[in-house]
């Protein structure tokens, strides 16, 4: 690669980076704060992937989710979850219409059909309603009787789980919870955090956001996120991260499959897009390697019993992965 075309394509990646910059100005204008957790969401937007957020009540989820929706220039919609949720009332379903004197069926579609979908309390919904999802996630279309609908690009959803009150939940299986590119754990916002809240949502003006994206600006981000360059080194470390996982019969029941390879070096690239680099470091597989891991590891009961998180697990596999 010439020195000219070299100088291109750090361009491209400045560019890129001062359209993260604009991004997260305009949201922090509504947010306060969860800077980590928004570029994660970010991340997943990046890697046509889906986030699962784990949080106490009340912490902005969906606030936060609703505002990148807007900055994006992308549908949203909700779906509260619940007991008695069917499948149906997430895809949509055929309705009998009357026209010109005879009946036809037509299709009214569901709330699963934005660009930017939040499940929120996932685990209170049944596994039937739960599994209404997996297609969505994974083929990006929805099937309703013998009818397949595509959805429309990009889609991305956000599933939150309330960590403290577990009785009457269906926890999420294995096989679903892997489908989630990223499980991000929410906290409560800092002594200073939480006075800026309070500013904020007492006043009579309550912070509005601008469109700083297009939806094709995003479906071209997405693009460039797979072109990042990553050298060799760090894509075997990478892998031998995931394959560890495997391996540590110590702590873990079972480590993670493939698709976590293949997820933390995408959102690993999406990271250093971000952050204006045309190239993956260590760190940025560092510090995606907790929200890819901590939901597709299983703890030993002893390991669960003497109060070992998975994030603990995963910082100790970087630290002895070369």
């Amino acid at each position: 690669m010439d020195k000219s075309s070299q100088s291109g394509e750090a361009d491209i990646y400045r560019n890129t980076s001062d359209i993260f910059t604009n991004l997260f100005n305009e949201i922090s204008k509504v947010i306060v704060g969860q800077k980590e957790t928004v570029e994660q969401i970010i991340v997943s937007i990046l890697c046509n992937g889906h986030t699962l957020v784990e949080s106490n009540p009340g912490l902005g989820k969906t606030l936060t989710i609703s505002t990148i929706a807007k900055v994006m220039d992308l549908t949203f919609s909700r779906i509260q979850c619940t007991p008695d949720l069917m499948p149906a009332d997430i895809t949509g379903t055929h309705i009998i219409e009357e026209s010109g004197g005879h009946k036809e069926f037509k299709f009214e579609a569901g709330p699963v059909f934005a660009n930017i979908v939040l499940a929120d309390e996932i685990n209170r919904a049944s596994p039937k309603t739960q599994s209404a999802l997996l297609e969505a996630m994974q083929e990006k279309q929805v099937t309703v009787g013998n009818d397949t609908f595509i959805l429309d690009k990009p889609f991305f959803l956000l599933a939150t789980q309330n960590p403290i009150e577990m009785e009457g939940t269906f926890p999420l299986p294995e096989a679903q919870l892997d489908r989630f590119l990223l499980k991000v754990l929410l906290d409560y916002p800092s002594f200073d955090e939480e006075k800026e809240i309070v500013r904020r949502y007492t006043m009579v003006d309550i912070p509005e956001v601008n469109r700083v994206l297009k939806k094709s600006s995003v479906l071209e981000l997405q693009r460039l996120t797979r072109e990042v360059p990553i050298a060799e080194d760090i894509k075997a470390y990478a892998i031998r991260v995931v394959m560890t996982t495997r391996n540590w019969k110590e702590h873990l029941e079972y480590g993670a499959s493939p698709r976590a390879s293949i997820g933390l070096v995408l959102a690993a690239k999406a990271r250093a897009l971000i952050h204006g680099r045309n190239y993956v470091s260590k760190e940025d597989v560092d510090t995606m390697a907790y929200p890819i891991l901590r939901h597709r590891i299983m703890l030993t009961f002893e390991s669960e019993r003497r109060g070992i998180t998975p994030d603990k697990v995963v910082g100790e596999i970087i630290k002895r992965t070369e």
